[in-house]
Formats: structure tokens, sequence, C-alpha cells
């Protein structure tokens, strides 16, 4: 068998599996929690005073 003819080959069995992959359910992304998100917000507001504060 040539080189040419297992590539083929291959791209094929590739193509074949791929319905097989679609089938499974993707996990969905997790959701970034509100609170530290707003506890993020906090400490860069807290960062920017600060840094005002010691600017004037």
């Amino acid at each position: 068998m040539m080189v040419a003819d297992m590539n083929k080959l291959e791209q094929a069995a590739r193509v074949s599996m791929s319905g097989f992959q679609d089938a499974e359910p993707q996990p969905a992304p997790r959701p970034f929690h509100l609170s530290l998100r707003l506890g993020a917000v906090a400490l860069l507001a807290a960062v920017a005073l600060t840094a005002a504060w010691q600017l004037f």
C-alpha cells in the first residue's frame, strides 16, 4: 500500500469518526461568579483610590 493511499484512508477514518465525536455533548463553560467579579472590581477600586490618595 502506498503512502498516499494510507493518507486517504486515515482522512476517511477521521471524517467518519467526526460524527461520533459530535454526538457527545460539550461541557458548558463555568460561569464567572458574580461575587468574585464584584470582589475583583472592589479590589481594583481600592488600589486606585489608595494610589490617588498617595499622589495628592
